[in-house]
């Protein structure tokens, strides 16, 4: 690896540990429009994420409570940080390709414009049972956005 991409991955990594410790849009938004709840029953990871959508279909704001390990509070802490101001086809957009650059390992697929941070949870890829920690407010995102009263899992 050389020193370019080892100075990123710290840089992810140190992105990673703040929004764990410092989750962005942490706790109940009064507002909300769209709601779900996530859960990872393998390791006991739970959510339940607030969006609130206006008439143009836009995420006005969003915010998440729950308990988790340092890997799932900071995936959600970004995906709410990200998604808020973006359309809903934009965030679905986002979570797919989110998604599947976590399970698959296709670190080269596009993120949507502006969201270049989002590669701070590449590296959960090298750890399989960590994916699912890091793609559960992703799931439970795709579940508000579609008015889906059943708890999101990661399984």
């Amino acid at each position: 690896m050389n020193e370019v991409a080892r100075e990123m991955q710290d840089l992810y990594r140190e992105l990673v540990i703040d929004h764990s410790r410092n989750p962005r849009h942490f706790g109940r938004l009064e507002q909300a429009t769209h709601t779900a709840e996530g859960i990872n029953p393998l390791c006991g990871d739970k959510l339940r994420l607030y969006l609130h959508v206006n008439d143009a279909g836009e995420i006005e704001s969003s915010s998440f409570e729950g308990s988790g390990c340092a890997i799932s509070v900071a995936s959600a802490s970004l995906m709410t940080d990200a998604v808020t101001g973006l359309q809903i086809d934009a965030a679905r957009s986002c979570s797919a390709s989110v998604t599947s650059r976590l399970t698959s390992g296709d670190l080269d697929a596009e993120l949507p414009a502006n969201l270049d941070k989002l590669k701070a949870l590449d590296g959960v890829h090298a750890y399989p049972s960590r994916v699912k920690c890091a793609t559960l407010a992703w799931h439970a995102l795709r579940s508000a956005l579609d008015n889906d009263t059943t708890p999101a899992t990661t399984e």
